[in-house]
């Protein structure tokens, strides 16, 4: 089976942001701003995505 991923960047600073959003970034393997981590296309990430729209944008999905 093919699995699927999905590209994440940080673009907004978790100063002065609430410790669950920061815990957010930090469970999508974020902590820099413009820094990109590749991620399981699971709904517990894609939930952790909605979470944060203000601080992420998806750079791109992928099936491999």
């Amino acid at each position: 089976m093919a699995d699927k991923t999905v590209t994440v960047e940080q673009i907004g600073s978790p100063i002065r942001r609430k410790k669950d959003q920061r815990a957010t970034l930090i469970g999508l393997g974020l902590n820099k701003m413009r820094k990109q981590s590749t991620l399981k296309d699971t709904p517990e990430v894609r939930g952790m995505i909605e979470k944060l729209p203000h601080l992420v944008r998806v750079v791109g999905d992928k099936r491999e």
